[in-house]
């Protein structure tokens, strides 16, 4: 039985209209509505078609004084943001900003992430979401290939700004100081001005590759519109539970694929976004509990984060609230996966994607328990086919490359380049399987297949072993030169606070569980990983030096 059988009855069609209404309905996305807001609502989407404008000033219409974001200064109603996105609009258009121009947006978390963005969108501009741990030269290399014509940033990024792009118009976000200058978001969001009319196009959402592996790359995804939007929405709800008119305490940076696919989720919804600029884990935990939050949305090592406080730390917050929480951005190791559901219940949901194939799978809590590693079921609506190096598919349970059709088009990068494609479907760029459940394994990146001494070795099953040992907190794994086998693993590892395994222990921990050729030839030794602001490790800062670790092999 080949690799396209097994998964072809897992990419299933798109849901009719019952079942599309059973979802809506265990949601609560369909309640009872006053005719007079429906209409509200109604005109918001005949305005401004399936774009952050048109969520925001429905969830207005629906509920004006509902909450949609509580940051670490304010809490902001549907109908402030709705408002104060009108005005900061008006002001983006006086500086120049017209329809279809990119306008760049720098910030973090917080409610005028928000206001800037769909104020963008009501332009009819595209949305250039930038990393906030962008140097210097890469952030100004990205401004001027992006073509972007203006720049929304917190105030902590305009010296840099000054240095790379001093003559590109800027809004301030937010401001260290609670202040309002005249050409802040908020001092601009004041004003009471007129509403704007359909500027005839959706924006552009264009979000940057991670960039672990070289020069981040945007890769633009256009609106669905109305009915695919929808289609798309139920979809991922029936993956995750997540439910209308929640309270979510997003901890992911709201500028990458995972933060901002929430932040889109949360406006459909109508759900209260909890923001913190920089994550902290304590804090974290007393958002779950101020708020009786309903979801989290994290990355991996965010929970190992979570999972490293002390005891009594973690257990004097009341997080009984907490049904799910939803992590993407990197691999979740099997081990935390299972430490987190031991202590905060059987919550998490784990989907695996990428900024290019969009959303691919999710790994509930019965799929993690079960099948522990495992990226779980395919999504409704996504196909997937697993095939060798001649594009044949493999054969069941043998690993491949992965591509990825999904409802969710990639229009490839915005400099012209584009992923591997075969037929209509995209490479995700990662290696992988399907066990005879259907579910699917991630095992590793395509780039990062180690050949030593003739055989493949995926770093990722390595870490994994690596992780299962009691005294390592993180680990990474790279191949380096070596002129006997052409290439050695080195493991760079993280230990928990006052552990004292031996390199030789943790080398002999992973042989008796693995075969002789997947041994790190050495290990080495770091106080955290270099990792960059979604979570990911920056394996190419680990082969370029190791002068800054500590090794004891």
């Amino acid at each position: 039985m080949s690799a396209r059988r097994l998964v072809d009855p897992l990419a299933r069609p798109v849901l009719d209209g019952a079942a599309v209404l059973k979802v809506l309905a265990r949601t609560g996305l369909i309640s009872p509505i006053r005719p007079d807001r429906l209409v509200g609502m109604a005109r918001s989407f005949l305005r401004w078609g399936s774009s952050p404008a048109a969520a925001y000033a429905a969830g207005a219409a629906r509920d004006p004084g509902r909450l949609a974001v509580i940051d670490e200064r304010e809490q902001v109603t549907y109908a402030d943001i709705d408002r104060r996105s009108t005005a900061v609009a008006h002001a983006l258009a006086e500086r120049g900003v017209k329809t279809g121009d990119s306008v760049a947006l720098l910030a973090r978390n917080s409610a005028q992430f928000l206001v800037a963005m769909v104020a963008i969108s009501k332009l009819g501009a595209d949305l250039l979401y930038l990393n906030t741990g962008f140097a210097g030269p890469q952030l100004g290399d990205v401004l001027v290939t992006e073509g972007a014509v203006a720049i929304v940033a917190d105030e902590e990024f305009a010296a840099l700004l000054a240095e790379v792009a001093p003559d590109l118009p800027r809004l301030l976000a937010w401001v260290d100081d609670a202040s309002a200058p005249p050409d802040s978001v908020e001092a601009l969001g004041a004003r009471d001005l007129p509403a704007l009319g359909s500027p005839g196009r959706e924006s552009r959402h264009v979000i940057l590759t991670s960039g672990t592996t070289g020069r981040p790359k945007g890769a633009a995804r256009s609106a669905p519109g109305m009915l695919a939007g929808v289609l798309e929405l139920v979809a991922v709800l029936e993956a995750i539970p997540y439910r209308a008119r929640a309270v979510t305490v997003l901890a992911a940076p709201a500028f990458h694929a995972w933060g901002l696919a929430n932040v889109l989720l949360g406006m459909m919804l109508q759900s209260t976004l909890v923001m913190s600029r920089r994550f902290d884990p304590a804090k974290t935990l007393d958002l779950i509990e101020t708020h009786h939050a309903d979801t989290l949305v994290a990355v991996p090592v965010m929970l190992q984060r979570i999972l490293d406080l002390p005891d009594d730390a973690r257990r004097s917050r009341d997080t009984s609230s907490l049904r799910v929480a939803a992590l993407s951005g990197s691999a979740l190791a099997p081990t935390l996966a299972a430490r987190f559901m031991d202590d905060f219940g059987d919550v998490i949901y784990s989907l695996y994607g990428s900024t290019e194939v969009s959303y691919v799978s999710v790994a509930g809590p019965r799929d993690l328990r079960e099948a522990p590693g495992t990226a779980g079921r395919l999504v409704r609506g996504v196909t997937v086919r697993i095939v060798d190096d001649e594009d044949n598919d493999v054969a069941a349970g043998d690993t491949g490359r992965i591509f990825v059709g999904s409802p969710i088009e990639f229009e490839g990068y915005t400099s012209g380049e584009d992923k591997t494609r075969l037929g209509a479907l995209t490479s995700s760029g990662d290696v992988g399987r399907v066990d005879e459940s259907g579910r699917l394994f991630v095992e590793g990146r395509d780039d990062d297949m180690i050949v030593s001494g003739g055989e493949n070795v995926f770093p990722a099953e390595v870490e994994d072993c690596l992780h299962q040992h009691p005294e390592v907190a993180d680990a990474a794994v790279v191949g380096v030169p070596d002129e006997k086998f052409g290439q050695a693993l080195v493991a760079h590892v993280v230990l928990r606070d006052g552990a004292s395994v031996s390199s030789e222990e943790l080398r002999g921990h992973v042989k008796k569980a693995l075969a002789n050729y997947k041994v790190p030839r050495e290990i080495v030794l770091h106080d955290e990983l270099p990792r960059n602001e979604t979570g990911k490790v920056l394996k190419r800062e680990l082969t370029d030096s190791d002068s800054d670790s500590d090794s004891d092999s």
